[in-house]
């Protein structure tokens, strides 16, 4: 495909403006964003999926019946899958084989920002991990390094799969990765994430880990919290607390 100097501008244009959301005026900022999950609350009803629902639908995710093609922004996995070295007699009694909520974690020490040839995948300075859809070649090399498993590759289409296309939010294109973006689009707007709005339970917290006087360092402080895989380094910024 033969790109001409005038949309190759155009996309550079989209590009630095998604970098600049967070400076957008009436914008929700932090110093470092963290997400924060209440397993008690979040497991009062394990059916539950309003969260996915309003992010699937929020960010045009599509849905393809095969397995092998499926794109996840935030799915559930078993407590085992989700947190294996976490595991004792005592976790087993009450988590064991329960649905855990589960999506990019936006890693303090992110190894899919290292290893992305072409920086589509960058980290914020408020912490998150960012895609340039533009500039994503499909090499994947963010997905091999993700040891969460938090990254989908567009195989196929997904145009034609969306349920009910979100105009205002860009659609993808085959052969290009996608993750969980913690609303970035939202939080330019002073809007919270999709998923900490739909929560019914409102066992999703959203905020700011620099400021002492959050909720979420509060909650932190109070209750025991866990994180996937801390003997990696990545440093999570998603806290599942118990």
């Amino acid at each position: 495909m033969t790109l001409t100097r005038k949309a190759f501008f155009r996309l550079t244009g989209l590009a630095l403006l998604a970098r600049a959301r967070k400076n957008l005026s009436g914008a929700l900022t932090a110093r470092r964003w963290a997400m924060l999950i209440d397993l008690p609350k979040c497991l009062k009803d394990q059916g539950c999926i309003k969260c996915i629902q309003a992010c699937h639908r929020a960010h045009n995710v599509p849905e393809f019946p095969e397995r092998s093609h499926q794109l996840k922004w935030i799915w559930k996995e078993p407590f085992e899958k989700a947190f294996p070295s976490q595991q004792s007699e005592y976790t087993a009694a009450a988590f064991h084989d329960k649905p855990v909520l589960v999506f990019c974690n936006h890693c303090d020490n992110p190894p899919c920002v290292r290893v992305c040839p072409t920086k589509a995948t960058w980290k914020r300075d408020d912490g998150l991990v960012m895609m340039d859809w533009h500039r994503c070649i499909g090499c994947r090399y963010c997905v091999a390094a993700c040891p969460y498993g938090s990254r989908s590759f567009n195989w196929l289409d997904p145009r034609p799969r969306i349920p009910q296309l979100n105009p205002d939010f860009p659609t993808r294109t085959r052969g290009v990765v996608e993750k969980c973006t913690f609303c970035d689009e939202r939080l330019a707007k002073g809007q919270l994430p999709a998923c900490v709005e739909a929560c019914p339970e409102k066992a999703m917290l959203f905020g700011d880990l620099e400021a002492p006087g959050s909720r979420v360092r509060e909650l932190l402080r109070s209750r025991y919290a866990i994180r996937r895989k801390p003997e990696l380094g990545t440093r999570p910024e998603v806290f599942y607390i118990l």
